[in-house]
């Protein structure tokens, strides 16, 4: 019975996250389509796995649902307490501020956290709403700062708590923390590893996306594109960019905790047969 409890969680869980790639296409963000899209057939194949694997108490499998259920609590969490997710999206402007004013790329004023409601936008001193639990649905951007140039005059681009790489530090959370026989010091130092860096090269992400989409304001990927710098850096190239830092991380992270890499490589096993067998039978 437990078997088939896991396999409708993680089903149940891939359903979830499939569901939000409408919202994904509506905004055009062709990585979080296909990684959303992929999640429901994920989700059933790992069902799947954990069914005929059962009686062997598989512990990758194991660490991977910790891993899952370190990283969307502490998600969620944050994303529903409007404290919290204030305080997050407020620290991320602040930072880029900071950061692009060091570089003498600009004089720059974050504003007001706003909220946006279904009903319409309104400044955070404003609302009515509890600031300890998230009682009423929010529009797209949530709890946002806006970005102003120190007279006053609106940047193209505002902050929300995706630009904060809330996202990436979870998955690495989760990852750590659900390591089982590994002590709390080796773990602490992997999240002090971990958080920081994620952290520092995000500032310099979002510094990177306001300074081209403010300076190159009529770029266009072509003549006739819709793909506008702020389209192109943020849902493609810092997206690319982002990956590949993860991994580079995730890499750095194996030596200090190889029961990390150990189930890394168990849990991508099966796909990685698959590819073998493609290779063999195309040579």
């Amino acid at each position: 019975m437990a078997a088939y409890s896991a396999a409708v969680g993680w089903s149940l869980l891939g359903l979830f996250f499939y569901m939000q790639s409408g919202h994904f296409i509506e905004i055009e963000d062709p990585l979080l389509v296909l990684m959303t899209a992929g999640a429901l057939p994920a989700g059933i194949a790992l069902g799947i796995w954990e069914v005929r694997n059962w009686e062997l108490q598989n512990e990758s499998l194991i660490w991977l649902r910790g891993a899952v259920a370190w990283s969307v609590i502490p998600y969620y969490a944050v994303y529903s307490i409007p404290v919290l997710n204030m305080q997050f999206v407020e620290m991320t402007a602040h930072s880029t501020e900071w950061l692009l004013e060091f570089c003498g790329l600009g004089s720059f004023e974050v504003g007001e956290i706003m909220v946006d409601l279904p009903s319409g936008v309104v400044a955070a001193s404003q609302w009515d709403g509890s600031r300890y639990f998230l009682t009423e649905p929010l529009g797209d951007k949530g709890f946002f700062a806006p970005f102003n140039y120190s007279d006053g005059t609106p940047v193209s681009v505002s902050f929300i708590l995706a630009c904060s790489a809330l996202q990436s530090m979870i998955i690495f959370v989760g990852a750590i923390v659900a390591l089982r026989g590994v002590s709390w010091k080796r773990k602490t130092r992997g999240l002090l590893i971990a958080l920081p860096t994620i952290h520092v090269l995000n500032v310099f992400r979002n510094a990177g996306i306001v300074w081209l989409s403010d300076t190159y304001n009529g770029w266009r990927l072509f003549p006739g594109s819709d793909i506008d710098m702020f389209d192109f850096t943020h849902s493609y190239a810092a997206k690319v960019a982002s990956l590949f830092a993860m991994f580079l991380l995730a890499t750095a992270l194996f030596d200090l905790l190889p029961e990390l890499h150990r189930h890394i490589l168990r849990i991508s096993r099966p796909v990685t047969k698959i590819f073998m067998r493609a290779n063999a039978k195309s040579s």
